[in-house]
């Protein structure tokens, strides 16, 4: 019920800003997925000329508004928004059902706090455009602007996107796709340029056709007058002659098309305008029948069993062993907040004595169980995982990650090793077994001892930094003796600089929304005091720690980009499902270093992940329902006919043999 501990990173950075000099082969360079990572503050540097023109902007929406006779009851989505230039001046033009989808967290965040400071009405969200996070028949027009499609690897992929454009559109809704010209520019692409795009930076820039001369392969190399290179990056965009765009636009389904006049930007800047120098308008018609609802057939409510942990049990991880009064307001307050979302029916469990047998009992009763039981099976923190492995036995779908996810993430220097492994950095640190006597740290003091096994901060308190040898061996000795842990020790690099977290919800690559990320402020904290938030801050209320605040992260762009990219990798390498929160601390110099994951995270009304959504302006009970959502999307999907939901991963019978 309540949380754990931050996560951290240093040299990575220092490398991804390293030139990589003369290099024969671009391609070899290309990561297949380059798109997570290249739309950031640069990205608006080194392409402002025409993405941050405001007069460019306004010419292509009238251009486009004229080509597809918008009318101001249409319902649009700008896939691969941006920073949502085109969907705000929509907005601005009185359009008010505009919403905008895009892959990056930065510029996503860029157009929510633009349309928040303008007033205009726009839904901005992250997600996947090769699976769109919207029912069938939602949009009467679908725009895919400014070059923004054929950055996937394959052409399947690019297939994918137009069938689910095609699947989101009513009957008779309207695609409309604005791409580089692909015969031109295979003919016509600039192999070496350089352009100031300020005056602090300037970008040079190779390009060549890739091997089988389907896409075009460029390089960025951006320099700051003072800091040097700033960023070598590699991309590739696929060319997409008329021919091949109207035979895709076929394959997926579409009719009608039309190829209108071509389109160039009239940079004021006047230099490299690369993949966006001439680019193709094509239009496409949705003919198809409507997605057929039998509404009678439909259930209306959601049936969710919500598994707790026991109070009648004791709790090794409470101060007193048991559920007290904090612990019954808050199973209170997520309870009020349940109420309040409509389509669902709650059913509570948390007798583990029976657990079994109630959970057989309402199987095939239930849609999904909402698992909130992160005390564990029978109070043991142990056997947190034992729960979902006892509802994938009676095929109970349920939320939040399974079994794996927890055993991987219960082990703090399991989750190290695969975080280096992945080139996310870690704190330096040293792994003490029960048998160890004796040991030598291969860093300097301070340095912070942790249970290797746990959550809920067991075992960290303010003795747990320490300082010299005698305090490192009295803090081991605490842990061991006192709390009566005889598992291995972590004791790693007390990492001095901010505490930080990260907050995801939902289920990447394809739909998810990264909470802003929040910091602990211990400026009320008496000096001399170390500043960590471990148990004393989550169960001691006479403690100091006890009023600690979360606030929003300062960050520069760059640092909380990397950040939420790791995140998001080791999301799905650790397969967590549906939530999670990452713990990250900064050293001085303010490099990050990853500390934890926590998979099925603290989901009180106070915990940080609320925190988190409140300040993101998402109540608690909207927060909820964002993870059971989220749940419900990944464990089903609609019935053909669209009347039902249907699992997605109903083992199939084989067929007897006799």
């Amino acid at each position: 019920m309540r949380e754990s501990k931050p996560l951290q990173k240093k040299a990575v950075i220092r490398e991804r800003t390293r030139c990589l000099g003369p290099t024969p082969d671009l391609e070899e360079h290309v990561e297949p997925d380059w798109w997570r990572r290249i739309f950031n503050s640069l990205y608006l540097k080194t392409d402002a000329d025409v993405v941050d023109d405001y007069h460019i902007t306004r010419t292509e929406v009238d251009l486009f508004s004229e080509i597809l006779k918008l009318s101001p009851e249409d319902k649009i989505l700008d896939l691969c928004c941006g920073h949502g230039r085109h969907s705000l001046e929509l907005a601005r033009r009185g359009f008010q059902n505009v919403e905008g989808l895009d892959r990056s967290h930065y510029l996503i965040q860029k157009a929510k706090v633009q349309a928040r400071k303008e007033g205009l009405k726009v839904k901005f969200r992250e997600g996947d455009a090769r699976k769109l996070p919207y029912p069938p028949d939602t949009f009467d027009v679908v725009m895919i602007l400014g070059n923004s499609f054929g950055y996937f690897e394959t052409v399947q992929d690019d297939l994918r996107v137009l069938k689910e454009v095609f699947r989101v559109l009513k009957p008779w809704g309207r695609v409309l796709i604005d791409v580089t010209d692909g015969e031109y520019l295979s003919k016509n692409f600039k192999p070496r340029s350089w352009e100031w795009i300020d005056k602090k930076h300037f970008v040079c820039r190779e390009r060549s056709l890739s091997l089988d001369k389907q896409r075009l392969i460029s390089r960025e190399v951006i320099t700051h007058v003072e800091k040097g290179v700033i960023a070598d990056q590699f991309y590739a965009e696929r060319l997409y002659t008329r021919e091949s765009l109207k035979e895709l636009l076929k394959t997926a389904g579409y009719s009608d098309i039309i190829f209108h006049e071509e389109i160039s930007p009239d940079s004021r800047r006047n230099q490299d305008l690369g993949m966006m120098e001439r680019r193709i308008i094509v239009t496409a018609i949705v003919r198809k029948e409507w997605t057929p609802i039998k509404r009678k057939l439909k259930r209306a409510v959601k049936n969710i069993v919500v598994l707790l942990g026991d109070p009648r049990k004791p709790d090794p991880l409470k101060p007193f062993f048991a559920f007290d009064d904090d612990d019954f307001y808050t199973i209170d307050q997520m309870k009020a907040a349940l109420k309040e979302l409509e389509g669902y029916r709650f059913t509570y469990l948390n007798n583990h004595d029976t657990l079994y047998q109630d959970l057989i009992k309402l199987k095939g009763k239930v849609d999904f169980a909402f698992n909130l039981c992160d005390e564990g099976y029978f109070n043991d923190p142990r056997k947190e995982l034992h729960i979902p492995a006892l509802l994938e036995m009676l095929d109970i779908p349920y939320s939040g990650a399974g079994p794996q996810c927890l055993a991987y993430c219960y082990d703090k220097s399991l989750v190290r090793g695969i975080a280096k492994e992945m080139g996310i950095p870690v704190p330096e640190a040293v792994f003490i077994k029960q048998e160890d006597t004796t040991f030598e740290l291969p860093f300097p003091f301070p340095a912070i001892v942790k249970p290797n096994f746990g959550d809920s901060s067991f075992g960290i308190t303010q003795r747990s930094v320490v300082n010299n040898p005698e305090e490192l061996m009295n803090a081991i000795s605490e842990v061991r003796e006192k709390l009566g842990y005889d598992k291995p020790i972590l004791v790693e690099e007390f990492l001095p600089g901010k505490d930080l977290s990260v907050g995801i919800i939902g289920n990447p690559p394809e739909s998810y929304t990264v909470l802003p990320v929040i910091e602990e402020d211990y400026s009320s904290l008496p000096p001399g005091l170390p500043r960590i938030c471990g148990y004393e801050a989550k169960w001691c209320p006479d403690s100091p720690y006890w009023n600690l605040k979360s606030i929003p992260a300062n960050l520069s762009e760059e640092l909380e980009k990397f950040i939420v990219e790791c995140c998001l990798k080791l999301f799905e390498r650790l397969e967590c499902r549906d939530y999670c929160r990452f713990d990250w601390r900064l050293v001085s110099e303010g490099n990050p270093k990853l500390l934890e994951v926590n998979p099925n995270p603290g989901w009180c009304w106070d915990g940080h992940l609320a925190k988190m959504a409140k300040i993101a302006g998402i109540s608690y009970a909207e927060m909820l329902k964002m993870i059971l959502e989220a749940a419900e999307s990944r464990l089903y999907r609609r019935s053909p006919d669209n009347s039902t939901m249907e699992r997605k991963d109903v083992t199939k019978t084989a067929p007897n043999s006799g």
